[in-house]
């Protein structure tokens, strides 16, 4: 892909995770959401760290641990701690956001 917001579907019925490099100890991703949100009651658990930056767009992540929502907006960046858990609580209807996540420190299967 050599552009990040190149070749954005208008139409997303779900939310889309392209994944751009996966190796040793890391995966990097492209993810596209438009309105898009975790399942209520829903929590992200990973084994490793993330980091996540808005490429373009909005969106909202909530923390469980003390209940901490992040507003994000285009060029906002966040670290996410291995089992950290989180939710995307709300995301842009209005234009597609486009997140860059890279996650750090994942063993080879």
């Amino acid at each position: 892909m050599p552009n990040l917001l190149a070749d954005i579907p208008h139409d997303l019925p779900e939310e889309r995770i392209e994944v751009l490099h996966a190796g040793e100890g890391l995966r990097i991703e492209r993810i596209l959401s438009r309105g898009h949100a975790s399942p209520p009651g829903f929590w992200y658990d990973q084994p490793v760290d993330e980091w996540v930056l808005v490429v373009q767009g909005a969106g909202r992540i909530r923390f469980e641990n003390d209940d901490r929502v992040v507003e994000m907006r285009t060029g906002d960046g966040l670290f996410i701690r291995a089992h950290e858990r989180h939710r995307v609580e709300w995301t842009d209807p209005a234009q597609t956001t486009v997140w860059l996540a890279v996650h750090l420190g994942l063993k080879r299967a």
